[in-house]
């Protein structure tokens, strides 16, 4: 029997759960990332940031970019078997994890992407199996 698998995803964070019948798994991965750096002359600075006094560093983004893919084959390496995939949270991570998992020619179907403020581990689980029992209902 296959399992199925919801996620709330953000760039710092990822809570899997994995239900397989009455079973229900979470895992949480988190990516170890910092989005926004600002780093002027090799320094790090506390004062607002300005697009003008920050030089553009591809090797920074090069880097960002490297540590998501990482982050994200740790998420699909949890979901890569699943049937029905839910996938929701605040930001873009989600958008560019669809992106990744089509990439990478996941067969799970997409169930569905949804925008969601910041959760609790126990609000993701609900929401999860919520989200599932409707679609066994169908």
């Amino acid at each position: 029997m296959k399992f199925k698998a919801g996620l709330w995803i953000d760039h710092r964070k990822c809570v899997i759960v994995l239900v397989n019948g009455n079973k229900i798994e979470k895992k949480i991965i988190n990516s170890n990332i910092e989005k926004h750096l600002r780093h002027f002359d090799g320094k790090t600075h506390t004062n607002s940031f300005e697009a003008q006094k920050v030089k553009a560093d591809d090797k920074q983004e090069r880097h960002f970019i490297a540590y998501l893919n990482t982050y994200f084959d740790e998420i699909i390496s949890y979901i890569h078997d699943a049937e029905f995939i839910l996938i929701f949270g605040p930001g873009e991570a989600k958008s560019e994890l669809l992106k990744h998992i089509k990439n990478n020619k996941i067969t799970g179907q997409i169930e569905e992407i949804e925008t969601s403020d910041k959760l609790t581990d126990h609000q993701i689980v609900a929401r999860v199996k919520e989200h599932l029992f409707k679609l066994e209902e169908k």
